[in-house]
Formats: C-alpha cells, structure tokens, sequence
C-alpha cells in the first residue's frame, strides 16, 4: 500500500514538472517570435500590355496628396505613374490612383473633381467624366494623355482591371443621387459630399456646421435645366433629421430673400429643400414626387451616440438572459434538493419516498374511506 501510494506521488511530481517545462518552452517560443508584415499590393500595375511603368509625373498632374477634400473622403493611399509605349517610347500616359475606404468616399471626390462638359469617350470602369476621370469600385483615377481617345481607352480598360476589388457594403456606390429626378437634370453639376469642407468647395450654401456632418450625414445637391438647385441630405435617424432640419429652416429664413424660392420638406431620414430660381409650383412638385425606397441602405459609420444607445439596448436584455436563466437555475437546483431531500429523510425513516396518499390520489368514486394517519396502521399490527 505503501509503495503504491510513493508511485502516485512520483508520478504527480513528474507531471508537474513536465508541465512547467512546457510552460517555460511557450512562453520562451512567444517572446522569441516575430510578426511578418506584408506591404500592400502596388495600386498600379508595373505593365500594362506592351506600356512600361516609369517614374511618377509632377505631383500636380491632378490633386495634391494632402488636399483636404480627398481625406474627408477617406483617401487610404494614392499612386502617381508614368506609363510608356514599348513601341514608341516617346508616347506616354500619366495615371494617378486614389484608393478610399469605400465607393461612397471615392464617389464624393469623383464628383468634386468633375467638371462641366460631357464627356465624349467610351465609358470606363464605373463613372466616366472630364475627358479620363474615372472611379472603379474604391479607386478614383485620373489620367493625363496626349494619345486618341481610343488608344487611351483601350489601355485605361487594362488598368481598370488590375484595379482593387471590394465587395460587400465598402463596394456599394451611395443610393442618396439616384434619389435626383431625371427630368432637367444637369448631371455634370451632381455634387455629392460627406463632410464640411468638400460640400463648401463643391458650392453648398448653408454653413457646414449645421448641417451634421458629425452625425454622418450625407448630402448631395444637383442643378436643373431653367430652374434652381435641389438638396438632398440624409441622416441614420429621423429623429437626427427632424434636429438638423429644423436648424436648416432657421438659417434659410435668416438669409432671406437671396435663397430664392426655399421650400423644404422632411420624410423621415431624408430631408429636401430647393433653393434659387424655382418656379413655386416646379419647386413643389419636385420635393413632393421624391420618396425613400425599400432598397435604401446604409454603409456609412454611425455616430456616437447611436453607437452608444445600441450598446445599452445589448446590456440591458444581456443582462435579462442572464437573469432569467439563473433564475431558472436556481429553481430546479431548489427543487431538487428540496423534493430530494425529503424524500431521503422519508426513505432513512423507513417511510416511502412519495408523500401521503391523501396528497397524491383524489377519489372520485364517492366511497368513504378511512384516512389513516402515518404509523397508526404498523402499530395496530403490532
């Protein structure tokens, strides 16, 4: 018995102690390991079919990389290139690549560096506009080419392939201009903007600040033919759309009459107001015939306090699960060992486990019976 019980007792130690070496050998193996960090795929390819990437043109081709419109939009990185034809090496096209976060960012700077005049050439990637301005998915590009349209088209059509790809909501081009109606509208002057600075430079007029840029709003504003302007803003609630609108009114009533023929209507997230040269009935019907559709979504980050009041809606029914369920627990653990309990202290009294007959049975029948308590019966045979 003895030796039996040293055995185990070597045997545990053994254990311990294998345990703690491999506990030592882990943790060694952590602190010695080493993180690779793989840099992100070139956003222009090195060749496009017989055309040779070169040296970056001058960095004012297009847009300065701290052009405060493009961070607003959520530019992640960007790429100046120089491609030259293999065949004529004098031949060159410049390319400039602005990646964003998602199409809605790279769809509010398309529209910032738009410009009037249509553009005549075959469509590429998107949205096509200004001579080679284009956005494929989250990629914003802008080229400068001295070659036929065609040429140039074919080799953009390359590059547009070798562009990112993003799928799922970051990949969804805001819904909010579609809302614009066709009739008379100039599309060339569809400006759509995510943040104070980009909707002052594409021509807003109401401060930024009132707006509620902070609470992610979205706003787009659009021109039409012998008429005024069209505004079209867009916030995650009614209630923030109710809050801003009514700011909104405030403002335009303090400008006056320089506004032009202001009406402005609400429904629900959505808020529409004309402003400029409206015929009274036109401006009327133009934000009465406008309404949300089923297929609207949001791919935008909410604010804060959104956030906030989801957060609490989560504790609180986390908090009633847990609630109700160690609740529920604790009644069949009681009931166990209650209903356990004196059922053993029946059975160590030599007593069977279930109750009385009386709890247990009613006698329908309408014979009389006689009741006899507990032991009285044992006794009497005794």
């Amino acid at each position: 018995m003895g030796f039996s019980v040293r055995f185990r007792m070597g045997l545990r130690a053994l254990l311990g102690v294998a345990l703690l070496g491999a506990s030592a050998g882990l943790a060694v193996g952590q602190a010695g390991q080493t993180t690779l960090v793989v840099p992100p795929a070139p956003l222009l390819p090195v060749q496009l079919g017989d055309w040779v990437k070169g040296d970056a043109p001058p960095a004012d081709s297009v847009a300065q990389a701290d052009d405060p419109v493009l961070a607003e939009s959520g530019l992640k990185r960007q790429e100046r290139a120089v491609y030259h034809s293999g065949a004529n090496p004098q031949q060159t096209i410049a390319v400039t690549a602005y990646q964003f976060v998602d199409a809605t960012g790279a769809h509010s700077a398309y529209s910032y560096y738009q410009r009037p005049g249509g553009y005549k050439g075959p469509k590429i990637g998107d949205e096509t506009a200004n001579g080679f301005l284009f956005r494929s998915g989250t990629t914003l590009v802008s080229v400068d080419s001295k070659l036929p349209v065609d040429q140039t088209a074919m080799v953009l059509r390359d590059l547009e392939t070798h562009l990112p790809k993003v799928g799922g909501p970051k990949g969804l081009p805001p819904l909010l201009p579609t809302y614009l109606p066709a009739k008379g509208l100039q599309t060339d002057s569809v400006k759509y903007a995510l943040g104070p600075l980009s909707y002052k430079a594409m021509g807003g007029m109401l401060p930024g600040e009132i707006i509620g840029f902070d609470k992610a709003a979205e706003v787009v504003t659009a021109k039409y033919a012998g008429q005024g302007t069209l505004t079209l803003l867009l916030y995650p609630t009614p209630q923030i759309a109710g809050e801003h609108g009514r700011a909104i009114v405030e403002e335009v009533n303090r400008i006056g009459p320089p506004a032009g023929t202001v009406l402005l209507r609400r429904e629900g997230p959505l808020v529409l107001m004309t402003t400029g040269a409206w015929d009274a009935a036109e401006a009327k019907r133009m934000v009465e015939g406008i309404h949300l559709r089923n297929e609207l979504t949001w791919n935008k980050p909410v604010p804060l306090e959104f956030h906030a009041e989801v957060l609490k809606t989560y504790s609180l029914l986390t908090s009633i699960a847990i609630f109700c369920g160690v609740g529920a627990l604790a009644a069949v653990i009681l009931g166990l060992f209650l209903g356990g309990g004196r059922a053993a202290i029946r059975v160590l009294q030599g007593k069977p486990a279930a109750s009385e007959p009386e709890f247990l049975r009613i006698d329908l029948s309408g014979r009389v019976a006689a009741i006899h308590p507990e032991g009285i019966e044992g006794e009497a045979q005794r």
